[in-house]
């Protein structure tokens, strides 16, 4: 499975059912995933300034999900506008993503008979409770990172996620993330884009945040 995938799966609660962070949290995470995604499949890369991530292959992806991503990345722009172009109805299209694969069902209803939501029914439990354990062992500090849970913990970390994720001190968690986010176990090209993508979401989770706060408060 794709990152995104594998970071949506982690969201959810497949005891209690639903999920274990808010939506603001959760897009701007499965954003930065894409993002990732879309520069390890070669598409995308730093101009040669380190700022700005542009598209460098136009090849279309296989995949619909990601090529439709990656039109949105229509020119030149810094990580953190990448990942808020990329966010708008990200959890759908990821959580369609695994419906497809049968992972789990997507449902839509309406409460109230009005309001139309959507709700899941998880088909494979034993798939998010597997992952779960393998990026556990690593964020609780029993194994060392690769490229994938190197990748998912710090994108966790980067909205302040690990606690809600996973069972475990918070303090020693967060630590144990900001050691692998500082680490040297993904390769260059993977640790500069890493680096931007986690500052990037933070930077738009505290702009989305600070936007819903000043809207509530207009209100």
């Amino acid at each position: 499975m794709m990152l995104p995938e594998d970071l949506m799966l982690l969201f959810l609660d497949e005891v209690a059912g639903g999920v274990r962070m808010d939506s603001t949290s959760i897009h701007n995470a499965l954003a930065g995933a894409v993002l990732l995604e879309l520069v390890n499949s070669g598409r995308v890369a730093f101009e040669p300034d380190g700022k700005r991530l542009a598209v460098v292959d136009p090849t279309p992806l296989q995949n619909a999900f990601l090529q439709e991503s990656l039109t949105r990345l229509n020119k030149p722009m810094k990580p953190q506008r990448a990942v808020e172009k990329l966010r708008n109805h990200v959890r759908d299209n990821v959580m369609a993503q695994l419906d497809a694969r049968g992972v789990l069902t997507v449902e839509k209803t309406k409460i109230l008979g009005l309001f139309p939501i959507k709700t899941y029914t998880l088909n494979d439990v034993q798939v998010v409770s597997d992952l779960r354990r393998l990026v556990g062992v690593v964020a609780l500090g029993y194994r060392a990172p690769d490229d994938r849970t190197g990748a998912l913990i710090s994108l966790l970390y980067a909205v302040k996620g690990l606690h809600k994720v996973f069972q475990g001190d918070k303090r020693e968690m967060n630590a144990r993330a900001k050691e692998i986010a500082a680490g040297s176990w993904a390769g260059v090209a993977v640790k500069k884009a890493l680096d931007a993508v986690h500052a990037a979401v933070t930077a738009a989770l505290v702009a989305s945040t600070v936007a819903a706060t000043s809207g509530g408060g207009s209100s």
